[in-house]
């Protein structure tokens, strides 16, 4: 039994600011992402976080994409510090990462704060003890449960998709023409809002980003990190992602999107949401 994700649904797990907002009650993302290799997922990453609205984004990484993040979004603060939840992983690869990066990732998912793991962190998570999003594509569902030893899926997506967040204690979004989104011992969530134009390099890194503002934005308002919350966070999340696409698309006679068309038409996608509820 799954639901589909609606606007309304998507409204509700939003917050609009008020007058008595600062930038931290606003919420603080973490962001350890990108590469020298990738440093571009970085970029990506940041500005969709901004671009759904948080109140701070705090990014970590080495010398290349931490100069690329600043010249893109120069609010952005180089270093580390107090968040509400982090996003790693986004353009880099698990087979070139260091002793100590590894040990920074283990840190961050061994800690209290929710996290979104993405791509070359996949690998990391399934034994974390932090509240966790994972992120993966189909081909990189297929290693981590490989990792985990559970058999291949069989072409039911529910279905894997919950079998894996059941084994990892995680919330699991599976991205796809339709994206799943399963919490462990819950009723799978379906997101078919977007368009096959997003089909393209770096719209993963996009939605990572756009889940990390609203988990932050959700706790720094108090909101528990519990598995349902942050299934119905990460199902926002891909919605606000696919109708962004989809207005991207529109703005462009209806044909085809970059990863930054859809992080720039996310202020508009906030805003439908917003006004549906």
């Amino acid at each position: 039994m799954t639901r589909s994700w609606t606007v309304e649904d998507t409204g509700r797990a939003l917050r609009r600011p008020t007058t008595a907002d600062d930038k931290y009650s606003r919420g603080v993302l973490g962001v350890r992402t990108g590469s020298d290799a990738y440093p571009g997922a970085a970029v990506l990453g940041v500005e969709a976080a901004w671009r759904t609205g948080l109140g701070m984004v705090r990014y970590v990484g080495a010398e290349r994409p931490t100069a690329l993040v600043l010249a893109r979004r120069p609010e952005t603060v180089a270093g580390d510090g107090r968040v509400q939840a982090w996003l790693i992983g986004s353009g880099t690869d698990a087979p070139t990462r260091g002793a100590a990066e590894t040990g920074a990732l283990r840190g961050i998912l061994h800690d209290t704060d929710p996290v979104i793991v993405d791509a070359g962190a996949l690998d990391l998570a399934q034994d974390g003890t932090a509240p966790r999003i994972l992120t993966p594509h189909a081909r990189e569902h297929a290693r981590l449960r490989a990792g985990l030893g559970l058999a291949p899926a069989s072409g039911d997506s529910v279905a894997a998709a919950q079998g894996t967040a059941d084994a990892t204690g995680a919330v699991l979004l599976l991205k796809g023409a339709t994206t799943v989104v399963a919490a462990p011992g819950s009723a799978a969530i379906e997101v078919s809002a977007g368009t096959p134009w997003l089909a393209t390099a770096g719209t993963g890194d996009v939605l990572a980003g756009v889940i990390g503002a609203l988990v932050a934005s959700a706790v720094a308002h108090g909101q528990a990190a519990d598995a349902a919350s942050l299934a119905s966070l990460a199902a926002s999340g891909a919605w606000l992602h696919g109708h962004a696409g989809r207005l991207a698309s529109a703005e462009r006679g209806g044909g085809p999107i970059t990863a930054l068309d859809v992080a720039e038409a996310l202020p508009r996608a906030v805003a439908e949401a917003l006004d549906a509820v």
